[in-house]
């Protein structure tokens, strides 16, 4: 395949039309015209809609510009980067990350790591979902105890767990009588185990709310109408403070917060550059970190 037609067509499609992209390359509109169209017949495909004055991709040509610009990207960079004498980080990094890593600790992070890179143009997106990196153009993703993924590489940069905290006022009770509960998903409704010295211990409880964010949750039972199960992490300073007091912890798997990118890519200098500044935030990955992180 020619590498240069493939480049044009990246051209063509980044600034969607022959015109922007000869006027922002300063290249002859019918030279790009005519490297598109080799490609499209060494492909058998056509890779762009002509009509009317709008050009627009095909599913065919979505599909190779969301496998080959970043490609193209980065060897640009590495390029630009061998010639300047080192790799600076610079250009367009984007991040997909949780809704409550977001509301608690993203906006801080993203300015620190603005802060000191001012030539990379960050860009971070709040997904619960598993978003699609190579479809979406997603250059790293921070998850919740992510499922193994062969086409993905990473690291744990964060730990917390779960625990059940309550109002001061709310009488705990019997084991076998419900308490009134906030709740988030349909997981919790059919009752909490927490650990004890003898074992898990089933908490039957009664939702009275539900709620979509553990914010909102948070603040439900700071106001007294019930208890739930949040990390510890956000609930620390809370149950410190005597607002909230913790009924214990739940039994179940840890929660690891991950950073994860394509393990078929080299590490770029932004992605890099981003995961220092995870480490530095988080440099042991404790909640205990976390809560203070968020709490400062």
């Amino acid at each position: 395949m020619d590498l240069l037609a493939l480049a044009d067509f990246t051209l063509v499609a980044r600034h969607e039309g022959f015109g922007r992209a000869a006027r922002a390359s300063a290249r002859p509109k019918t030279t790009l015209s005519r490297r598109v169209a080799e490609l499209e017949a060494a492909l058998d495909l056509r890779l762009f809609e002509r009509g009317g004055r709008s050009l627009k991709l095909t599913e065919e040509g979505r599909a190779l510009y969301s496998r080959t610009s970043r490609l193209l990207l980065e060897m640009e960079e590495a390029t630009a980067a061998v010639a300047s004498g080192g790799e600076k980080p610079r250009g367009r990094l984007r991040i997909s990350a949780p809704l409550l890593f977001s509301q608690t600790a993203m906006g801080k992070i993203a300015a620190d790591f603005a802060l000191a890179y001012p030539e990379v143009r960050l860009e971070v997106t709040t997904e619960d979902r598993a978003v699609d990196m190579f479809e979406e153009g997603i250059d790293l993703v921070i998850r919740v105890n992510p499922s193994p993924d062969e086409s993905l590489v990473g690291r744990a940069f964060l730990h917390d767990h779960l625990v059940v905290v309550a109002p001061p006022d709310l009488p705990k009770g019997t084991w076998d009588t419900p308490v009134p509960a906030v709740v988030r998903s349909a997981a919790d409704r059919s009752g909490w185990k927490l650990k004890t010295p003898e074992g898990p211990v089933k908490l039957e409880i009664e939702p009275v709310l539900g709620l979509s964010s553990l914010i909102m949750v948070r603040d439900a039972v700071r106001a007294g109408v019930g208890a739930a199960r949040l990390p510890i992490s956000l609930v620390s300073h809370d149950i410190a403070a005597g607002r909230l007091v913790s009924w214990g912890d739940i039994d179940a798997p840890n929660i690891a917060l991950w950073a994860l990118y394509p393990s078929r890519r080299l590490l770029s200098a932004r992605v890099s550059a981003f995961l220092d500044t995870l480490k530095h935030a988080f440099p042991r990955g404790t909640p205990e970190e976390l809560a203070s992180y968020v709490g400062r």
